[in-house]
This record gives structure tokens, C-alpha cells and sequence, in this order.
């Protein structure tokens, strides 16, 4: 159609030249003439061509001082430039192609190489702009495919926690509410700048998510334990601790049969060190301070506030005030002392979930 032929300006100071060059290219491209390097940017402003005919010996701005210009604006750097000349010596063509040009075409023009050198130059430009029409929708689909494999992944996990809450009928609601404390806990951290150097290596679309499998190895303890209506017996305790051990071990078969690991390393630091203590006192490795990775060390605080507020066989829930206090007086002790003047920043958040999310 003849609104979709290729743009093309071709400038040149000399009119007769400029004439046969537009007569030999009209038929087939809609040809923008100009006498001078001013004139074509004045032209230039109102129309982007595929394709710039540019003389190297003008007045005022030669050809090499216009390319110069057009190269460096972004708008234009990528339209290719066909030099035309009456040299035919190879420093100017070397000077020229240094610049940019894509080509030379000699004068007098002969009509079937200037529209051969064009056709060439045309076909490159759509071949790129193919390429990069291609590699952008490839990203789409990379980006889709991502977040769909993303969306499949945070299913699984909800699932697998849904099925370790519904065998654990006397923590209803733990794993949503502790998920969203994490996420008070975390975003502190990222505002006032907390342990900047080990948050920012963090994926947030992973982190959060991975926090519900925590307690995935209570998947393995007895009903009996499990649910039992009362306080376990030591006995009991210790069998119940061994839910930490399970987890890991089933976060790493996981991990063992998929190259896709991201979603699953916090997961496994979180359910493997959610119960060790800042004092070497917890469980299973009594790993002490620093030692214990800040994923566990921020989920101890949002698992224990939740144990806390929430009745349980043993124990009647604690007001909000009181399970604040019992953290403050863990501090240094059962959690990180950072982290616990973090809590306290936020723990009006968490009274928010807890007044929302508990039965």
C-alpha cells in the first residue's frame, strides 16, 4: 500500500543531483528532499525515516558534522545513513564508516545499485527490528512463564501448609499470621536500614511465601502429640522437636529433584532455625547469636508472639501487652536484641493481625 512505503530523506546541495536521485527512488519510497544539512533537520524533527541519503560535500554542515549530529541524538542513532560522494578514495569512506554510515554510494548514481544498496539497508532494518520484536516477546513469555512456575510454586507451599494446619486443629490460623508478621518484621527492616547488607540479597517474592513452610515436619508427628489436650509430657516434647529435623529433610529431597531452588533456600533456613535461641538454648542445633541466619532469628519472634496470643492445650492466650512484654524480656536471651527493638517499632502491626486473623 502506498501509505506503508519506507521513508527516505536524501540530502544533497546539489539540485540536479537531488532531482534524478528522487526521480530514480519516488516509485518505490516516499522520498523527503533537502538542499541543505539545516534543512534536513528541520525535516527531521517532523518526520523519522528508515533511511537517510546523505551528501558528504555541502555548505555550512558537511555530511560528516551532520552525522555526528544524528548519531548522537537517540531519537535517530539507528537509522542507517547511506553516504553519497563523488570521492572514491578509502580514508573518506574509512572517516565515514568510523562515523556510522552504513554505506557509500557513489555519484553519478546508477539506478539499479543506489536501489540495490537501499534495499539492502531496509531489509537489515526490518531484520533487526524483527530480532528485537522477537527477543521482547520472548521476554514476555520468559516473564510468564516465570510467574507462572512463580504462582505453581506458592501453591504447592499453600497447600502443603494447609495440610500440616489441618492435622494441627489447635493452631488454626498460625500460618497466615505468622507469614504476615514476618512481613511487619521485614519491612522495618528494609525502612530503617536493619541488617541492609543480608535483606537486600533477599528475593521478597520468595522470602515471604517460604515462611509457610516453617512447621511442615508437624506433617510426620503422631495425632496423638499433635493434638493432644493437654501439656506434653518430656517424652512428648521430644518426639514434637523432631518436626524441626523432618522439615529440613523434606525441603532437601525437594531441592535434591530441581534445579529450581530460590523459593526453597529460605524455606529451609526458616524451617530449620525458627527454634534455635539467641543464647545456644534452643533446638535442634543450638546454634547461638549470629550464627543462627537472620531468617530464623526473625521468624522465632513472629512464631512465638503467635504461640503467645493464641490458646493452646497448656496455656490460656495472653493479652497483646503481655506477649510483648514476654518478648522484650526474651531479648538477648531466647531472641536478637535488634530484632526485638524492631518488634517493638512494630507491634501495633501485629496486634492488628492477631485482633483480624484469631478465632
Amino acid at each position: 500500500m502506498e501509505d506503508e512505503r519506507s521513508k527516505i530523506i536524501m540530502v544533497d546541495d546539489n539540485r540536479a543531483s537531488l532531482d534524478m536521485g528522487r526521480n530514480m527512488l519516488k516509485s518505490f519510497y516516499e522520498v523527503y528532499p533537502a538542499t541543505s544539512a539545516n534543512k534536513f533537520f528541520e525535516i527531521l524533527e517532523n518526520v523519522i525515516p528508515e533511511l537517510i541519503l546523505l551528501d558528504i560535500e555541502m555548505p555550512d554542515m558537511n555530511g560528516y558534522e551532520a552525522i555526528k549530529k544524528i548519531k548522537a541524538d537517540p531519537r535517530f542513532d539507528d537509522i542507517p545513513v547511506i553516504f553519497l560522494t563523488a570521492k572514491s578514495d578509502e580514508s573518506s569512506e574509512l572517516e565515514g564508516f568510523e562515523l556510522g554510515a552504513a554505506d557509500y554510494v557513489s555519484k553519478p548514481f546508477s539506478a539499479p545499485l543506489l536501489l540495490k544498496r537501499i534495499e539492502n539497508q531496509l531489509l537489515i532494518v526490518r531484520q533487526k527490528k524483527a530480532l528485537k520484536d522477537y527477543a521482547d516477546n520472548l521476554e514476555v513469555k520468559v516473564w510468564d512463564k516465570t510467574k507462572e512456575v512463580f504462582n505453581l510454586q506458592n501453591a504447592v507451599m499453600a497447600t502443603v501448609a494447609d495440610l500440616v494446619e489441618f492435622r494441627d486443629k489447635l493452631t488454626g490460623g498460625h500460618v497466615a499470621r505468622t507469614q504476615l508478621y514476618l512481613k511487619a518484621l521485614t519491612e522495618q527492616l528494609i525502612r530503617e536500614g536493619t541488617y541492609a547488607d543480608e535483606v537486600k540479597k533477599w528475593d521478597m517474592d520468595f522470602f515471604l511465601p517460604s515462611a509457610q513452610l516453617h512447621d511442615v515436619g508437624k506433617i510426620a508427628i503422631s495425632d496423638l502429640i499433635l493434638n493432644k489436650p493437654g501439656k506434653l509430657s518430656q517424652e512428648e516434647f521430644e518426639i514434637m522437636k523432631t518436626h524441626v529435623i523432618i522439615g529440613v529433610d523434606a525441603i532437601e529431597k525437594i531441592m535434591s529433584v530441581t534445579d529450581e531452588h530460590a523459593f526453597l533456600n529460605h524455606a529451609l533456613l526458616i524451617a530449620g532455625t525458627h527454634h534455635e535461641k539467641w543464647d545456644g538454648s534452643g533446638y535442634p542445633l543450638k546454634q547461638k547469636g549470629m550464627n543462627i541466619p537472620l531468617e530464623g532469628r526473625l521468624m522465632a519472634i513472629a512464631d512465638v508472639y503467635d504461640a503467645l496470643i493464641t490458646n493452646r492445650p497448656y496455656k490460656k492466650a495472653f493479652t497483646h501487652d503481655d506477649s510483648c512484654k514476654i518478648i522484650e524480656e526474651g531479648s538477648g536471651t531466647h531472641f536478637d536484641p535488634v530484632l526485638v527493638a524492631v518488634f517493638k517499632k512494630v507491634e501495633a502491626e501485629f496486634k492488628k493481625v492477631s485482633d483480624k486473623y484469631t478465632a
